[in-house]
């Protein structure tokens, strides 16, 4: 007999599937896995010793990945027996949505109607997809006989014994981390044409029983091309090419070319902005671990070849007085806010800036929630610039007193193109995250527990304060470095492994664990000085 600990209820039992202990639940409540002490399993996992079980629907974070990677699962099922001499590969994550690329083949209205039809046939029919796993010895002779790529990459990474796929009648594919036991999952979805491929939508984690209105990202969708098809031309779209590329000793090369990409991009900004003649305000927001700070100095660099002094003001010292601050849901200060910010002050200060008035600059100090001035006074003369960093800095309602023409706002993210394999993307939150990790590592003094607690809240700020507003912007800037978690690999994965497995966080440090482990590594001594990537390793030339 063994106990299993169920919303604080004992349940003794012989060795038993979560599937078979909990049906009714399941069934009731449209759970699609389960997490047994803090891992993420598949329902038919089987319960051999003692532990705490709890379900998973599409409402909390791991159900919802393991529901859209069910999805681009059934999609993969439906286009290879319709289009078996073409494939499709998954490229961008957009508004609740994943958009997929199709390869040797044109996408048609026609081709969607007939995908969508093998889709809702797959899924009424409620398959069963059974996780098998191999040997390695095993996966070579099967490879050797199919002569595909599917899943591959496992065989690639020394470290792994056995090889998975997962089947589901003829159908196998590799998908990293767990899917749903059968296709009767998918639910709600819709399957259109968009942007020359194929975009599958499905519900947000906030509204679970509907799909949202579909929000195009125009600009978003133009930077992740632009990033897309140049590591197309270099061949380097997959972790398997990246892992190549670093055995064979070419991946400073590849560095160079990456970095170049960045001061290019760099230098067409500075150019825009100095084009824009009345442009007096540079405004620059993303999320957390963007790289916002070296971003920040780059540009400087820039504009100062162009003729252009930038000067900073930091939105951080123009707080409201603190019994003035919003408090949130529970009570607790919301710093994030836009009604945080004393936009009136901070509005007069820049009018005054622009108009050659002079202005002493408040310093706000947190402990006392209050504004000092300490003497600071500022002035900005005609060779000068504006520089002003802040979540809020694409939103007007920081700066509405300030002319458009005036204004010149950026948006900088770390939007990741590379991919695992064809089918298996890796996620820009799970980058920003990683580097996040290492960041609070070596500067502030944070185990990777204390981040991964923070990330939620992290992350409701982003999308209540920052996403809202990104096609707002003059240009987007894209942070992303297709060698970067090669580097921040051997300083992630120690800091990963001090989770264990009786923390909630313990889930998704496995997750990443199991993402960077396929990495091969590369030395943080390759990466120059003035890479956006020293802003969290160290050693930037900037600091």
């Amino acid at each position: 007999m063994i106990e299993i600990n169920y919303k604080d209820q004992v349940i003794k039992t012989n060795s038993i599937k979560v599937i078979d202990l909990l049906k009714d639940e399941i069934q009731r409540n449209n759970i699609i896995a389960c997490k047994f002490n803090n891992e993420v399993k598949s329902l038919d996992f089987e319960l051999t010793t003692d532990g705490k079980v709890d379900l998973l629907d599409i409402s909390d974070r791991d159900g919802r990945r393991i529901y859209i990677r069910g999805l681009v699962y059934v999609l993969s099922m439906a286009f290879e027996s319709l289009y078996p001499n073409a494939k499709t590969t998954i490229n961008y994550q957009l508004s609740n949505s994943m958009l997929c690329e199709v390869i040797d083949a044109e996408v048609t209205d026609e081709m969607i109607e007939n995908i969508n039809k093998r889709f809702e046939e797959i899924v009424s029919k409620n398959l069963p997809i059974v996780k098998r796993e191999m040997s390695r010895e095993e996966a070579k002779e099967f490879y050797s006989v199919e002569r595909n790529e599917k899943g591959k990459l496992q065989i690639e990474y020394g470290k792994k014994n056995n090889v998975s796929l997962y089947f589901c009648e003829d159908y196998y594919n590799y998908f990293y981390g767990i899917l749903p036991i059968s296709t009767g999952f998918a639910k709600i979805y819709e399957i259109v044409k968009y942007h020359n491929g194929i975009l599958i939508r499905y519900p947000s984690k906030a509204e679970p029983n509907k799909l949202p209105i579909f929000q195009e990202n125009k600009k978003l969708l133009e930077t992740l091309d632009e990033y897309e098809d140049l590591h197309e031309f270099l061949h380097v779209q997959t972790l398997y090419k990246l892992n190549r590329i670093i055995r064979r000793n070419k991946i400073k090369e590849y560095i160079l070319l990456d970095e170049a990409l960045h001061e290019k991009k760099l230098a067409k900004i500075a150019d825009d902005i100095v084009n824009r003649k009345k442009v007096k305000v540079v405004l620059i927001a993303g999320p957390s671990s963007s790289g916002k700070t070296t971003f920040a100095h780059r540009l400087g660099i820039q504009l100062r070849l162009n003729g252009l002094k930038p000067v900073t003001l930091s939105v951080d010292n123009y707080f409201v007085e603190r019994p003035e601050n919003p408090k949130d849901e529970d009570g607790n200060y919301d710093f994030e806010c836009i009604e945080a910010i004393d936009t009136k002050l901070f509005n007069e200060h820049l009018l005054k800036l622009l108009n050659g008035e002079e202005i002493e600059v408040p310093t706000f100090d947190f402990e006392e929630g209050t504004k000092k001035y300490n003497g600071e006074k500022m002035r900005l003369k005609d060779d000068q610039i504006l520089v002003i960093e802040g979540i809020h800095c694409l939103n007007d309602k920081l700066t509405p007193l300030i002319p458009k023409d005036q204004k010149y706002k950026i948006y900088i993210s770390c939007l990741t193109v590379l991919n695992l394999d064809y089918n298996n993307r890796i996620s820009t939150t799970d980058s920003r995250l990683i580097r996040r990790i290492v960041r609070d590592s070596q500067f502030r003094g944070y185990k990777a527990l204390h981040t991964l607690q923070m990330w939620d809240s992290v992350n409701r700020g982003e999308i209540n304060n920052i996403f809202p507003y990104q096609e707002e912007a003059d240009s987007m800037f894209n942070s992303s470095l297709i060698y970067e978690l090669a580097v921040l690999k051997d300083y992630a994965l120690p800091l990963l492994k001090e989770i264990k497995n009786d923390c909630p966080e313990y889930s998704e440090a496995k997750k990443l664990i199991s993402m960077l482990e396929y990495f091969e590594a590369v030395p943080a001594e390759y990466v120059p000085q003035n890479s956006l990537l020293r802003e969290f390793l160290g050693g930037s030339i900037f600091y």
